[in-house]
């Protein structure tokens, strides 16, 4: 549901659809608390906004609000931001000075409210963090990637703006309308410079669905590749004989990349892996077993139509 329709809403909620008995000035204050309260947002926020926004989105906007809190705008009463769009569309419901002081006093939307961070992200207000599959427009060099970046909203298009951050020496990029299909949420809780300690190499079989970080050399950060477990080169590939799960090596395979490509294998050791690679052909880092279909699925859908070199 867009702003508009929430606010529509709330008009006619407002409204009471006839003459009650309680007067319109008596109940606008219960009502704006009921329709800006959290509980009443988390619905909205967690059904739009819920399958992109992390832990580290939610910490940016408590940065946010602590920024805007201190802003010499707010100290002065000026609208700025969020609250001057409020006031340009529906000046009519969001700011009633002539109902009562009490009424017009509490029509603020309180900045850390939930209300308040869905309609800064729905107004492209926000930039936060996610991920983005296939960067740059699915830019060969980043096909059956995932890379962190900045995100806003873009209600005309229903699309996102993409603010990559640099790589070594280039500078930073931006991408525009990026769908829906190609973000997530962040699956680890931290920086895309820090290595993903991996806690399921034991586990790993021939078949298995993976992602694994991999940078191009040490500034660069960690971008997050789709692969599958291969049979060792000594397996016959017969189930009933392979061995593959008991040994120490694991191969990784890309088929994504055509069978002669470097880039189509490696090997990590179960055991000892950390990060593993070299300058030539970069720096392969923590794996995450996929288990959801949901996820594997995704990165199926996002197939290269032609395979890669």
């Amino acid at each position: 549901m867009s702003f508009a329709s929430k606010v529509d809403s709330f008009e006619a909620v407002e409204g009471g659809g006839g003459g009650g008995a309680i007067s319109h000035g008596g109940c606008c204050s219960s009502l704006r608390s009921m329709c800006t309260a959290d509980h009443f947002w988390e619905k909205h926020m967690r059904n739009k906004w819920g399958r992109i926004i992390g832990p580290a989105a939610y910490r940016k906007w408590q940065w946010h609000v602590a920024l805007r809190k201190d802003s010499s705008h707010l100290k002065q009463g000026r609208p700025k931001g969020l609250m001057r769009i409020l006031s340009m569309v529906r000046p009519s419901w969001w700011f009633k000075p002539k109902v009562d002081d009490d009424c017009s006093k509490q029509s603020s939307l309180p900045d850390d409210s939930i209300m308040s961070w869905f309609l800064a992200i729905e107004s492209g207000e926000f930039w936060f963090p996610a991920q983005v599959y296939n960067r740059e427009n699915g830019h060969v060099g980043f096909m059956l990637s995932c890379y962190d970046a900045e995100l806003s909203y873009d209600q005309r298009t229903d699309t996102f703006q993409a603010r990559y951050p640099p790589h070594g020496r280039r500078a930073v990029a931006i991408e525009s309308y990026v769908p829906w299909e190609r973000l997530r949420a962040p699956p680890i809780d931290a920086s895309p410079h820090n290595l993903h300690i991996s806690d399921c190499l034991n586990e790993l079989r021939p078949g298995d669905h993976i992602e694994i970080q991999w940078r191009r050399n040490k500034e660069f950060p960690y971008g997050w590749w789709y692969g599958v477990v291969a049979h060792l080169e000594s397996c016959d590939r017969n189930e009933n004989y392979c061995r593959c799960h008991q040994s120490d090596t694991v191969a990784l395979e890309f088929n994504q990349y055509s069978p002669g490509s470097r880039w189509r294998h490696t090997m990590i050791n179960r055991k000892e892996h950390r990060e593993e690679g070299n300058e030539a052909d970069g720096f392969y880092g923590g794996i995450r077993n996929l288990s959801s279909v949901e996820e594997i699925s995704t990165w199926k859908r996002l197939w290269p139509s032609e395979i890669l070199q």
